[in-house]
């Protein structure tokens, strides 16, 4: 079971990597790719002995820049799934903003008490939106619809929606899990991050820098 956890940890930190890189990568290439020709045009202006070449490959890249208004929509897509996949994993990491200044006034078992109804609460907002986005990832299905600018690559709407549903999946598990930590007492609260503790840190720095 652990190795299944671990896999899982490492393949969501691997996809998250991919997707980021990938996002870079080509938003990187459609503004060089896009201002380059420019640049031809210009040194095909300053060098008349080989205008015919220059211009040439100014046009063809003219030409590379106007067939690549996909890397828009493939870049919208990535992040689409850089979001959901990256919500399973604030869950893991506690990477989630946590106003527990109230809670924390309580006994230790009623903080945990409050914890499990604020997971169970999560849980089932996730399956609920787990349930509902999937019915629509369904309709989209059955419609066929092409997504915009890349249906050129056989890409359809479903192919993309479909990581809401297995987003909000995946962040079912993840906070099924931090219930489970909660009731053996391996966990009190939620694991976000306290805006007080962060205020209080980040003062507490700033004196330090002062002095």
């Amino acid at each position: 079971m652990h190795a299944v956890v671990r896999v899982w940890n490492q393949l969501e930190e691997i996809l998250v990597a991919i997707l980021l890189a990938g996002m870079t990568l080509v938003t990187f290439t459609y503004v060089l790719v896009n201002n380059l020709y420019a640049v031809f045009y210009s040194l095909a202006d300053t060098f008349p002995f080989a205008e015919g070449a220059l211009f040439a490959i100014g046009d063809g890249i003219l030409f590379v820049s106007q067939e690549m208004t996909w890397s828009i929509a493939l870049s919208k897509a990535m992040f689409g799934w850089l979001i959901f996949i990256g919500l399973a994993w604030g869950v893991r990491i506690g990477a989630h903003i946590g106003v527990d200044l109230l809670v924390r006034n309580f006994a230790p078992s009623v903080q945990k008490a409050i914890a499990l109804v604020a997971v169970a609460i999560c849980l089932g907002y996730c399956a609920l939106m787990a349930y509902s986005s999937e019915q629509w990832v369904a309709t989209l299905y059955s419609i066929g619809t092409g997504a915009e600018d890349l249906d050129r690559f056989g890409v359809s709407q479903w192919q993309i929606v479909m990581i809401v549903p297995i987003g909000f999946a995946l962040m079912f598990l993840r906070f099924l899990q931090l219930f489970v930590r909660i009731l053996r007492n391996e966990q009190l609260g939620l694991g976000g991050h306290g805006e007080a503790e962060d205020a209080l840190k980040l003062a507490q720095e700033t004196q330090a820098e002062a002095k």
